[in-house]
């Protein structure tokens, strides 16, 4: 099993925007091999810096079928408004990959 995620740094007053891009998006997640389950992660609110902390989390049977999901069409139609919305972030999302420890 292989966990993806991107941490998204979204500036305070943007979340309600950031939730609703991710509600209302047209996903085509399910219809993808190996693809297990979703979540959008709300974490911490760092008001020094001014951002609320949000994680896309997704579950996939392999490392492979993710990795053929960042390759698909499915992939870059879902991407393909990226950076259109009302949404201001503080850089980059930064993407973590997990591969599962089986028995642990």
């Amino acid at each position: 099993m292989y966990i993806a995620m991107n941490r998204f740094k979204v500036q305070n007053g943007s979340e309600q925007a950031f939730e609703d891009v991710w509600k209302n998006r047209d996903s085509s997640l399910s219809e993808m091999k190996g693809f297990k389950e979703f979540h959008l992660l709300r974490g911490p609110i760092n008001e020094t810096e001014g951002y609320t902390l949000f994680a896309s989390h997704t579950v996939w049977a392999s490392q492979e079928d993710f990795l053929a999901w960042t390759k698909s069409e499915n992939f870059r139609a879902a991407h393909r408004n990226a950076g259109t919305s009302k949404v201001h972030y503080l850089g980059h999302p930064q993407f973590e990959g997990f591969s599962v420890v089986e028995g642990a």
